[in-house]
């Protein structure tokens, strides 16, 4: 008799039927596809190993760090470049990331790297917040109504926006405050301006990069989870459609409820020869503003100036990571035409050593309240760190309530 069934196999599946496996129950896992993992997955292109999904993780809280070094990868967390990120204004040339920020949201709105993505009387509307009454943030506010309400819409269009969206792949106004930035409303509240409680939350933060990644790539934690899960005895069905009736134990539902419901996204990676990458001409990559005239891209990731490891496995070759919310009609054509435009570069078919097309889809929050527990992106947010944070403490939760500890 099985004590538990988990149904999803993705990383918040992997984590709960792990930790439920460690304190001694009887766990099975049980997965749709042919593999474990979800958006955390390898491909191989241009003879390289690369991450298909994620690639980095938020380092806030120290969650996914953690659950890596439990697994053996903790001396193979490593942080990206130094370079930085860049934003692609809708209009202009692409600038540097303003330095002192949350989800783009400034705590210096008249500073230099501000002003140059929003323009002056955008930033002199946003300075107003240090002097706008302070209210309480309600539970249901959004992110992009505070933001608007306290800065302006030209601080939440220009800068937040394709902040949160490159992050979260939703404009700020349909994401929930506590989702998109957990610890704001309460920094907020603290320190009664929005600019002040960004600058609280960044002297807060220990020192370092807010993201890091794993040397050899993201796909790594997949192949660990694996293995601890058949450690701890685990039994994995993959390419099994759960029917009524036929589950074992307790369900934990770590499958978003309606698949085709969410966001689809589309990444074009190109593995290409230009030299004249080499610089890192617009850093680690660029977050692009929504309406960026002749770019049908919302993000590009430079894999080989973001990651240290990947450019010394490239051997002088560069990857290139474009993602779409529209899929054009002609993917390699216009991911070659947007990096091209984006980096500064010209590249065309002579440049390319090997193209790939990989399709994902967001899931949509979950409005729906079952009778089962649910742990994974529909509930937890995005982000590796949410998803592991709240699949751990579902875990704990089941074995303290559910059966007991022994």
């Amino acid at each position: 008799m099985t004590d538990f069934t988990v149904i999803g196999g993705g990383v918040a599946g992997m984590v709960v039927a792990r930790r439920l496996a460690m304190a001694g129950r009887s766990v099975t896992l049980v997965e749709a596809s042919d593999r474990l993992g979800g958006t955390v997955a390898r491909h191989t292109v241009g003879g390289i190993d690369l991450d298909a999904g994620a690639e980095s993780f938020a380092t806030r809280g120290g969650i996914v760090a953690a659950l890596a070094t439990e697994i053996g990868l903790g001396d193979e967390i490593v942080s990206p470049g130094e370079a930085g990120a860049w934003l692609q204004p809708q209009s202009g040339p692409a600038v540097p990331m303003p330095a002192t920020n949350v989800l783009g949201i400034p705590g210096t709105p008249l500073a230099a790297d501000v002003i140059a993505v929003i323009g002056q009387r955008a930033a002199i509307r946003a300075e107003l917040d240090a002097i706008i009454p302070s209210l309480w943030a309600r539970k249901s506010l959004t992110l992009g109504a505070l933001v608007r309400r306290r800065m302006g819409s030209g601080v939440l269009e220009k800068l937040v926006a394709p902040i949160v969206h490159g992050v979260h792949s939703l404009h700020p106004d349909d994401i929930q405050l506590d989702r998109a930035a957990p610890g704001l409303r309460a920094a907020f509240a603290r320190e009664g301006s929005l600019a002040a409680a960004v600058r609280f939350m960044r002297d807060s933060a220990p020192a370092g990069s807010s993201v890091a990644g794993i040397r050899g790539g993201m796909h790594r934690l997949v192949t660990e989870l694996t293995a601890d899960l058949v450690t701890y005895g685990v039994q994995v069905e993959l390419g099994r459609t759960v029917q009524p009736g036929s589950i074992d134990g307790a369900v934990v539902m770590a499958a978003p409820v309606d698949p085709t419901a969410g966001r689809k996204i589309v990444l074009a990676t190109l593995v290409v020869d230009a030299p004249e990458l080499d610089s890192a001409p617009r850093g680690t990559g660029l977050l692009i503003a929504d309406g960026a005239a002749g770019i049908s891209a919302r993000a590009l990731t430079h894999a080989t100036a973001k990651w240290d490891w990947l450019r010394e496995r490239a051997g002088g070759r560069h990857v290139l990571r474009l993602s779409y919310d529209v899929e054009p009609e002609t993917l390699h054509v216009t991911a070659l035409q947007d990096a091209s435009a984006l980096l500064g570069v010209g590249l065309d078919d002579s440049r390319v050593v090997d193209f790939a097309r990989v399709e994902w889809r967001r899931p949509a929050a979950s409005g729906s309240v079952l009778a089962v527990p649910q742990v994974g992106e529909s509930v937890a947010g995005s982000g590796l760190a949410g998803v592991i944070r709240q699949a751990e403490a579902t875990a704990e939760e089941l074995l303290d309530t559910c059966l007991g500890r022994e």
